[in-house]
C-alpha cells in the first residue's frame, strides 16, 4: 500500500469543509446581515463575505509564493444579498478545487512568505499557509457564524455530526 500524499493528509477533508461551509452560509438570515454581537464584533454579513473568500486565498496562496502587505489583493467585504454571497462563495471554492487539483507535493512543498514590502514577516510551506491560514481561518470563523445563527434563534445546522438543532448523528 502507497504511502498518502501530503494533499491526501493535509487536504482530504477540504471537500468536505467546503460543503459544511456552504450549508452554513445558506442559513445565514439576509434581513439580519448588519447585525452584530457585540460592538467589536464583523457584522453577520461581513462576516460571512470574509468566509466566503477565503478559498480565494487558498487559490492564491497555492498559486503564488508571497502575499505583500503593502499591496493586498483587492477582496469584497459585504454582500449584496444571500444569492451573491453564495455566488461568491461558489465560485472561490470551485477555484480552491481547481488549484488544489493542479498542485502536486512539491508544489505544496514549496515556501510560501507573508510580506510587508522587501520585509519578509513570515515563511512556511504552502501546504502549511493553507492549512493553518487559510482552512482552519475558514473553520474558526465559520463557528462564529453558527454562534451568530444560536444567537439570532436560527437553527444551527450540523457541522460535525450533530446539533441541537439536527442531533441526528451524520457521519459524512
Amino acid at each position: 500500500m502507497a504511502a498518502a500524499s501530503i494533499k491526501e493528509i493535509a487536504f482530504g477533508d477540504l471537500e468536505r469543509e467546503l460543503d459544511v461551509t456552504r450549508k452554513v452560509l445558506e442559513r445565514l438570515p439576509e434581513k439580519d446581515f448588519g447585525w452584530k454581537p457585540h460592538e467589536k464584533s464583523m457584522s453577520l454579513g461581513r462576516l460571512a463575505m470574509h468566509v466566503a473568500t477565503l478559498p480565494q486565498w487558498m487559490v492564491d496562496t497555492l498559486s503564488k509564493d508571497e502575499l505583500d502587505m503593502a499591496k493586498p489583493p483587492e477582496m469584497r467585504t459585504e454582500p449584496k444579498n444571500s444569492a451573491d454571497l453564495l455566488q461568491e462563495f461558489d465560485k472561490h471554492a470551485a477555484a480552491v478545487r481547481a488549484a488544489l487539483a493542479k498542485i502536486d507535493d512539491a508544489g505544496l512543498q514549496k515556501p510560501w512568505s507573508l510580506k510587508q514590502g522587501e520585509n519578509v514577516l513570515h515563511t512556511k510551506s504552502k501546504a502549511m499557509i493553507v492549512r493553518l491560514w487559510c482552512l482552519n481561518h475558514m473553520v474558526h470563523h465559520r463557528a462564529q457564524l453558527c454562534l451568530y445563527l444560536r444567537l439570532l434563534n436560527v437553527p444551527v445546522p450540523a457541522v460535525y455530526f450533530n446539533s441541537a438543532d439536527e442531533p441526528e448523528w451524520k457521519f459524512d
